[in-house]
């Protein structure tokens, strides 16, 4: 009996001392707000997997970023309409992959939408609606299929003189994917990266329970109508309801079509789910270019991808394989 006890009081001694917590750090890279959670043994080894998550993160933004005048972005910027330029196999994968969203989207996601005039003002500063030659002529240089890949020598060219990429409608849901994807590489059982509001978990909470996100409510951004658990995956949430402009009464986005110049309408919020913080970003700005029929209705297409939608009367709408937990 008393070696029975010893036991038991060595075996509650070994599980407080390697007890698992999480462990939350909020940093500002990419020039955004990011959270980075992991589940550790202590602060330490904490600290350790948060700094390895941060060298990632920066990693990527010196690779992708069009501001970074040293970036390979900024290589085939400067080099639109004159010659090929030659980039790491991950740059050349990433742009390959913005071509296939394009594709998948009919253009709502559009890489090239860096080469669009800045005509919308976002700031309060707007006192007129821009001509409708004016906002034809701000995408005259956009267009995903003027962008040329060559898989044998990994270039990236862009047909048209001052044609530009960007990848602020995905990068940093790119980033929070290399960032978890070298945790779990790293054994760290379970985390969050959210990489401003593009959220990407894996593992569980130390009390077993799934992770939870709280969906924000667009009409009162003070408070969340939902909560919704993640399984091994990512959520992303775009709103205007912080970034719009109105004329006449009807509230336009930040969200510009790429296609067309104008400011997308009618959706003030839009969270995608998917396996990929990546996928669900692009899709997620898509959305609110496609409009909510047709966003419904491609995301309805696509396997393991759902979606919740609130119009700008503040009504929900979700794709056909969602719960939402009401709070």
């Amino acid at each position: 009996m008393k070696n029975h006890l010893i036991l038991i009081i060595l075996l509650l001694f070994w599980v407080v001392c390697h007890a698992q917590k999480p462990y939350k750090r909020s940093l500002f890279l990419m020039g955004s707000d990011f959270e980075i959670t992991v589940v550790a043994k202590n602060s330490t080894q904490a600290n350790q997997y948060i700094d390895l998550a941060v060298k990632e993160i920066t990693r990527i933004e010196k690779l992708i970023s069009s501001w970074d005048q040293n970036s390979q972005t900024s290589q085939i910027n400067r080099n639109a309409g004159i010659q090929p330029v030659k980039v790491d196999q991950e740059l050349f994968d990433l742009v390959n992959r913005s071509i296939s969203i394009s594709n998948l989207t009919d253009g709502a996601f559009d890489i090239s939408y860096a080469s669009m005039d800045n005509i919308w003002k976002f700031d309060g500063s707007m006192t007129n609606f821009p001509s409708k030659e004016a906002i034809k002529a701000s995408v005259a240089k956009v267009g995903y299929q003027n962008i040329v890949l060559d898989k044998k020598n990994t270039t990236v060219f862009l047909k048209v003189p001052g044609m530009k990429i960007g990848f602020g409608a995905i990068g940093k849901g790119y980033a929070a994917d290399k960032a978890k994807a070298l945790l779990i590489q790293k054994n760290v059982n379970a985390g969050i990266i959210n990489a401003s509001g593009d959220m990407n978990a894996w593992g569980k909470q130390p009390n077993g329970e799934a992770w939870k996100v709280a969906i924000t409510n667009p009409m009162n951004k003070t408070k969340a109508f939902g909560l919704l658990p993640i399984h091994e995956g990512a959520v992303v949430t775009s709103g205007n309801y912080e970034k719009y402009v109105s004329f006449n009464g009807k509230r336009y986005s930040h969200i510009i079509d790429p296609r067309t110049g104008y400011p997308s309408s009618g959706i003030i919020s839009t969270t995608v789910f998917a396996a990929k913080a990546e996928l669900a970003d692009a899709l997620a700005t898509s959305i609110f270019v496609m409009g909510k029929d047709a966003g419904l209705d491609r995301i309805n297409q696509l396997p393991k991808i759902e979606c919740i939608i609130i119009d700008d009367q503040g009504d929900i709408y979700t794709s056909d394989h969602i719960e939402i937990e009401k709070m």
